[in-house]
């Protein structure tokens, strides 16, 4: 008894299962994360270093030279790279996926630990953390108001950040425009002088004056009381009455306060970024989402809190969300829904119009949720997320999860037709289809096996989505060969027609029929005239290749997009300000934005002359149509505008990213990204600029771009080592002095409320304005005696590179840029490695990184999946079959299908992208199941003893009704996302129409091509009995 004739003899059981899978199902689905894309999580630490006053060469050699050599010996490191700036740095540690990151974070930090006697005692600790690149703040939102600076940064850090950082699945909330509260002492190089005083003199004084110290506890036989000894300033009153009570380590008999040669100030540390949103001065609070979490559910949870946020906010101060990017994701995910629902109802259109049944075209119909709704239970267990990969693999799915059903149903109904009862007619179709019911679920499932062995992140996405269609694939064959047969012998009723449509229908397949039998008796008797007309139209199609344009992933129009903006090396964090605001007047002036969000200084700070321009549209439908232009502008047309306007602005650059195109790579996400490394720094600037020309030049690339940032200026104090000695003063003397009032030093803690801030000194700005005003600061030599630096240094001005990047432990500039409207990202990145290779000298050399790698590594990795895939289903046919020859006849169909997509692409003017090439490997098993539909069948025919062409002339008019319903049925499913209009389109439609190409023409030649080759082949068959 097989499980067919179990269902139908004990149908409560089956119903229970049917049951069961949608009802837990329905469960998982609603316990499901949601994601734009799959969420892998990049085995990325990053190491934070702080210096404060450090030049980039001193960081580089004394402290990341230190740290990457620590931690290069950790295993699984893919690179490791670094970002040196003054003060800063940053360091990148990239896994391998599969890499256990928390792990990995604690070796690091014991590395670091190991390393610390190596590094200077100045610098701040090391921040180790892991980051996700692919998880970038997903919603902005903005606090700002009337009062002063300071309180709004005290009430951001201090209570509204809190808000947000405790909501379940919200991972980090990062500040943008944030400066940290600062008890600033402004000191007089002129007052200091008038009282014979040094920095040094006041340095001490601060740490001697104030000082609390723990002071035990009191105790008696009765009680115990804590005892403080209260030596700390509690206002900034009280710090400018602090007395400087020693000069040059020896007292001083006049009383001399701080106040006296300072300025006390409770402000701010150094401003060294500021946000805007829409016009207005604003802190920005950056959500990210914990890895696995549910976006959208995240998303509703923070505005909840935001909506009570508001309701407590003090007077004066507002709150609003200016970016969030997870409205783009709920509603491309509702439309997936959408189409998914649609092609279901499609698909049973079609199946009525071949059946003429609402019973059968029920039964048929009854296969899609429980396939469907069924493979949420195992991709659940599995930890996915509803996402553009596992949604797209359910909407394709709908196409292929009914054809075993309509196999099993066509042939039951052909049993019914002959006059068998229902319960017989369920029993006999189903056991007679089984085989091929089975090795068309086994071949479809075999062309995903070989994706466990893709390598990168996209061999992640794609795991997603070859599992997901797998588990629908299997769950369709429970269905097809249990749930079917049980409902057929229940409620399956087969009539004549009545309709005019019906009547029709019918007449028009027999007519079908009839002439299909005619041309193949033709083409049986021409078996090599086809054959040839056959190889020469699929070679014809691969020329298509040469027209198409080759890209990653499509750009989709997610009403958002990045404007990153420079200004000359060496701008003021002031100039660059005023420059951004010219541009931010032309980003108000359009009425197609919706809201902006501006970070000078970039989000984390230090780079004084960029800054970032996060800007949002209006959804496509709601943009006005502004003149000159007559249509409603598409993001990409407003990229191109925004890219002209904005680079008018003088002293400005703005290079423009598409948001869509990252998330697939732990770099900055460009299209085209390469690395230029080799020994000597000056020439390796000198090359990278001569690249970055040569590309900019060509018509394939815009936005060419770099992370070197020459012409900086450098101040060189330079000590004469002589004078010094002559003076007395050590080198040390002078460093501390030049640190502490040019650059400014923390030098103690200062408690406000219930948080401790820095004490920061410097001097008046006016008094370091110039190079100099550093030879009038003065120094104690070791005989008590003033000297000034002017009679110790030499002060030399020179240009710099203002930061430092690093690859694998070399210098590296990275060089990046946008594919050209229109033009092929294969075409951009070759042309760019063509300019590498012809610009650089031996010793160095160019490495592709970033999204330019994934792309690359990825369509390698295909076209290996591809070859992979079909050996295995070659193997799976081949053991199913007991046969080398019958695979061969099922696997002609694959080139043509092949040759279908490519028409596709190229008549629907798409690009061979990732999701294109989703859709031909989804036809490396779809179509064969048209093949073996013919195959099984005419080894049936020829097992009653028939001849092999009397066998194919009467079994392949028999399968011709079910090859149309499953190819009607899967093109019918592939329609709707085919003519997506809305959020998420982009990329639906090109896996939808290769799908939709290659099933047509595969039919066609299927039903030809594969009869001449079983007959040509059959003499190569080894004696067997059938």
């Amino acid at each position: 008894m097989n499980i067919s004739d179990l269902s139908i003899r004990r149908p409560v059981f089956a119903w229970m299962v049917m049951t069961a899978l949608l009802v837990f199902g329905i469960i998982s689905f609603k316990q499901m994360g949601v994601s734009q894309l799959p969420d892998v999580e990049f085995p990325v630490i990053s190491v934070h270093l702080t210096w404060e006053g450090a030049a980039p060469e001193v960081m580089e050699t004394d402290v990341v030279d230190i740290v990457e050599q620590a931690v290069m010996t950790i295993q699984g490191i893919k690179e490791v790279s670094s970002s040196v700036r003054q003060g800063q740095a940053a360091i990148t540690v990239e896994l391998e996926l599969g890499r256990d990151v928390d792990v990995a974070v604690q070796e690091v930090q014991t590395k670091i630990a190991q390393s610390q006697r190596l590094l200077p005692k100045e610098i701040d600790p090391p921040i180790v953390i892991k980051s996700n690149p692919n998880e970038q703040p997903f919603m902005w939102i903005t606090t700002k108001g009337s009062r002063p600076p300071r309180q709004i940064m005290e009430f951001v850090q201090d209570h509204l950040q809190d808000q947000f950082t405790t909501i379940t699945g919200v991972g980090e909330v990062s500040l943008g425009g944030f400066t940290a509260p600062n008890l600033r002492v402004w000191l007089d190089a002129d007052k200091l002088a008038s009282y014979q005083l040094t920095v040094s003199d006041v340095k001490d004084a601060i740490e001697a004056q104030h000082s609390e110290i723990p002071a035990g506890l009191i105790e008696t036989d009765v009680n115990e009381k804590n005892v403080r000894a209260m030596g700390e300033a509690a206002t900034p009153e009280e710090f400018g009455d602090l007395v400087i009570a020693r000069r040059a380590g020896s007292p001083v008999y006049r009383l001399i306060h701080l106040k006296d040669v300072a300025v006390i100030e409770d402000g701010l540390a150094d401003v060294r970024r500021i946000s805007r949103s829409n016009g207005e001065t604003a802190i920005g609070l950056g959500i990210r989402k914990q890895t696995g979490a549910n976006e959208v559910a995240v998303n509703h949870r923070v505005l909840k809190r935001l909506a009570e946020v508001k309701k407590q906010l003090p007077e004066g101060l507002q709150t609003d969300v200016v970016i969030n990017r997870t409205q783009f994701i709920e509603d491309s995910i509702g439309e997936l829904t959408f189409t998914l629902v649609l092609s279901a109802l499609v698909t049973s259109l079609v199946c009525w119009l071949f059946l003429g049944s609402w019973s059968a075209t029920l039964n048929v119909l009854l296969a899609i949720p429980t396939s469907v709704i069924g493979t949420f239970i195992v991709i659940h267990a599995l930890h996915f997320t509803l996402n553009a990969f596992t949604v797209l693999a359910l909407s394709l799915s709908i196409g292929i999860v009914v054809d075993d059903a309509i196999m099993v149903l066509e042939n039951i109904v052909r049993y019914r037709e002959n006059g068998h009862e229902k319960v017989e007619a369920a029993s006999l179709g189903a056991r007679q289809i089984t085989f091929a019911a089975m090795a068309t679920t086994a071949a479809i499932i075999a062309i995903f096996l070989p994706v466990a062995f893709m390598s990168g992140i996209i061999g992640k996405f794609f795991y997603e989505f070859g599992v997901t269609i797998a588990i629908a694939v299997a769950l369709s064959l429970l269905e097809a060969l249990m749930l079917t047969p049980m409902r057929c012998s229940q409620f399956l009723r087969i009539g004549e027609r009545r309709t005019f449509l019906g009547r029709g229908v019918d007449r028009g397949f027999h007519a079908v029929a009839r002439f299909y039998r005619r041309n193949l008796q033709w083409a049986l008797n021409h078996k090599k005239t086809v054959l040839i007309a056959a190889m020469i139209v699929f070679a014809a199609s691969l020329g298509i290749t040469r027209f198409l344009r080759k890209e990653f992933v499509p750009a989709q129009d997610q009403s958002m997009f990045l404007c990153s903006l420079k200004t000359p090396v060496g701008s003021s964090i002031a100039f660059t300000d005023g420059r951004i605001k010219e541009a931010e007047k032309f980003v108000l002036s359009r009425p197609e934005v919706k809201r902006y969000f501006a970070a000078i200084g970039g989000f984390t700070g230090g780079a004084a002359n960029s800054g970032i321009l996060l800007v949002t549209f209006h959804e496509p439908r709601k943009r006005p149509v502004v003149a000159p232009a007559r249509h409603r502008l598409s993001q990409a047309e407003l990229m191109v505008l925004f890219r002209k306007e904005l680079n008018k602005i003088p002293d400005l650059k703005a290079y423009i990213q598409d948001l869509s195109l990252s998330g697939f790579s732990s770099q900055r996400g460009f299209p085209v990204e390469l690395t230029v490394r080799g020994p000597d720094w000056e020439r390796l600037a000198d090359y990278a600029a001569a690249i970055q020309k040569k590309m900019a030049e060509s018509h394939l690339m815009v936005d060419v771009d770099t992370d070197y940032l020459p012409g900086a200026s450098e101040i060189r104090v330079i000590p004469d080592r002589r004078k010094a000695a002559e003076h007395g003063v050590s080198i040390a003397a002078i460093g501390e002095t030049i640190n502490a009032l040019v650059g400014g030093e923390r030098v103690a803690k200062y408690t406000h409320g219930s948080r401790r801030y820095d004490v920061r000194l410097r001097l008046e700005r006016f008094q370091r304005s110039a190079p100099q005003d550093i030879e009038k600061l003065m120094v104690w030599n070791n005989r008590g005696e003033l000297v000034q630096l002017k009679d110790l240094v030499r002060i030399e001005e020179r240009k710099t590179a203002l930061t430092i990047t690093r690859r694998s432990r070399e210098r590296a500039i990275t060089v990046s840029a946008n594919v050209a409207p229109g033009q092929s990202q294969a075409q951009a990145v070759a042309a760019a490695e063509s300019i590498a290779g012809q610009v650089l000298p031996d010793g160095y050399r160019a490495v592709l990184s970033g999204s330019s790698q994934t792309f690359k590594e990825s369509f390698a990795s295909l076209g290996f999946i591809f070859w992979l895939g079909i050996l295995a289903a070659y193997m799976v046919l081949a053991s199913q079959f007991n046969s080398y020859v019958h695979p061969l006849a099922v696997l002609t169909a694959l080139p043509f299908s092949v040759s279908g997509a490519l028409a596709a692409l190229w008549m629907g003017n798409q690009s061979i992208n990732i999701y294109s090439m989703i859709g031909i490997v989804l036809l490396m098993g779809i179509v064969k199941k048209n093949s073996i539909l013919l195959v099984d069948f005419t080894n049936q025919m020829r097992a009653q003893g028939k001849d092999v062409p009397e066998a194919l002339l009467e079994a392949c008019p028999i399968r011709l009704r079910p090859i149309l319903m499953t190819s009607l049925s899967t093109i019918a499913a592939a329609v709707p996302p085919a003519l997506a209009v809305g959020p998420g389109a982009e990329i639906r439609i090109p896996m939808a129409i290769s799908v939709i190409g290659g099933v047509l023409v595969s039919t066609l030649f299927t039903l030809f091509v594969v009869p001449c080759v079983y007959l040509m082949f059959a003499r190569f068959e080894r004696k067997k009995t059938f």
